[in-house]
């Protein structure tokens, strides 16, 4: 048990939240020093991870700058994170992005916000996860034309960081991120193990809304959908309409907050607007991913009154559905259920979108039966070293893990039942 403890790196390296305070208060007290490889996130430069953002290999929204930091700052048990950066070393015939420091040649081609495991899942042993940025998606930002390079990097950095293996928590097992990491592994001759999986509802936004929908639903179903929202009219013209400005994101997030706050969120305490660092969070993050134009927060209305909002993040061709918030005063006419479908619509005509993730649990009752793809999510564990006795203790204790939180998903929603 000593071996384990010191193995575990309890007293050691940089993969605890000591070392994560420190590397925030190294940052804070320089500044103007910018470390690579492992550090802390406000470290990065902005402009390269925006530039790293706009040529990924793989969107997520919940990566982007504007959005992570926002969390970083903030948001309730998810600041003070660490990141591990890759970057490319650019050659004389190579050209590369404009950069404020004009001297430097580098340019970031990876990036992954981290934290410890004992931090991520309360288990003391030496290994990284990727850290959670409120939604559930944690696909690292690879760089396109360097995806295995910066694969590689970001492991090679994680090692130096004191971890015998890196966790990659939510991610799309079959994207093309996921691929890059399994190429670099080869490599090393190792291969990723993954600790579970599920499936999830995504929408293929290149077809035509009313095919979608058509396929989707039954005519019975569609019918009763048409039924309730003809009801709900009787209040006032349901209207659908979309904040993509500044100032008009800044507005509509308000109507959001108050919708989700009225329901169930509200109820059991976990609304964004019931803590004062999430609400912090969700404020700063659309407003500055509306700035670059990759946040749209949509509305319906029947006549003057809101009756269901959502956050809709956009990265690269992909659309993410964030959260949604519902006047329940009008559960009857299923309101959320209508804008999804005004906002399925919406996303079909969008020339840019060509995918939707819902960000959804496994089996989500509501938008499973309505979009009909599925995005297989899982978490990963990547083993960092060859042979190593250390990362059969991290895989038991993470699968450990699993089955009890598990066991304790399944208790509540028998007591829920009951």
């Amino acid at each position: 048990m000593a071996e384990v403890a010191d193995i575990a790196g309890l007293s050691r390296r940089p993969i605890g939240d000591g070392a994560d305070q420190r590397a925030q208060a190294t940052a804070a007290s320089a500044p103007d020093l910018q470390p690579r490889g492992f550090g802390p996130l406000t470290s990065v430069p902005v402009s390269e991870w925006r530039a790293l953002a706009e040529c990924a290999i793989e969107p997520n929204g919940y990566y982007l700058p504007a959005w992570e930091l926002a969390v970083n700052a903030s948001a309730h048990g998810r600041t003070g994170v660490c990141a591990l950066s890759a970057w490319h070393e650019a050659s004389s015939n190579e050209l590369a992005p404009s950069r404020p420091e004009p001297n430097d040649p580098a340019r970031l081609i990876g990036l992954l916000p981290v934290v410890s495991l004992w931090r991520a899942c309360k288990i003391p042993l030496p290994a990284l996860a990727s850290a959670s940025p409120y939604g559930t998606l944690c696909t690292p930002l690879l760089d396109r034309t360097h995806a295995e390079d910066a694969a590689k990097t970001l492991m090679s950095e994680a090692r130096k960081a004191g971890a015998h293996a890196l966790v990659l928590r939510d991610v799309s097992l079959n994207g093309a991120a996921m691929k890059a990491f399994t190429f670099a592994l080869r490599q090393e001759a190792l291969q990723p193990v993954v600790l579970h999986s599920h499936l999830r509802a995504c929408l293929d936004a290149r077809r035509a809304a009313d095919d979608v929908l058509r396929d989707a639903l039954s005519a019975k179903k569609l019918k009763e959908l048409r039924r309730q929202r003809n009801r709900l009219a009787e209040h006032g013209d349901v209207r659908f309409t979309i904040a993509r400005s500044t100032d008009e994101v800044a507005r509509a997030v308000e109507v959001f907050l108050a919708l989700e706050a009225s329901g169930w969120k509200g109820k059991r305490g976990t609304a964004l607007r019931q803590n004062d660092g999430d609400l912090g969070f969700i404020r700063n993050a659309t407003r500055g991913l509306a700035e670059t134009g990759q946040c749209e927060i949509v509305t319906m209305h029947a006549g003057d009154r809101p009756v269901a909002a959502a956050v809709v993040l956009r990265h690269l061709d992909r659309a993410f559905y964030f959260k949604l918030g519902i006047d329940e005063a009008f559960a009857k006419f299923s309101p959320g259920v209508q804008l999804t479908l005004d906002l399925t619509r919406h996303l079909c005509t969008d020339a840019v979108i060509a995918t939707a993730d819902s960000t959804a649990s496994a089996d989500h009752p509501m938008i499973n039966p309505i979009w009909r793809g599925r995005l297989k999510i899982g978490d990963v564990m990547i083993p960092l070293r060859r042979n190593d006795p250390v990362v059969s203790p991290i895989h038991a204790a993470l699968a450990a893990r699993h089955r009890l939180r598990q066991v304790a998903r399944r208790a509540v929603h028998r007591l829920r039942a009951i």
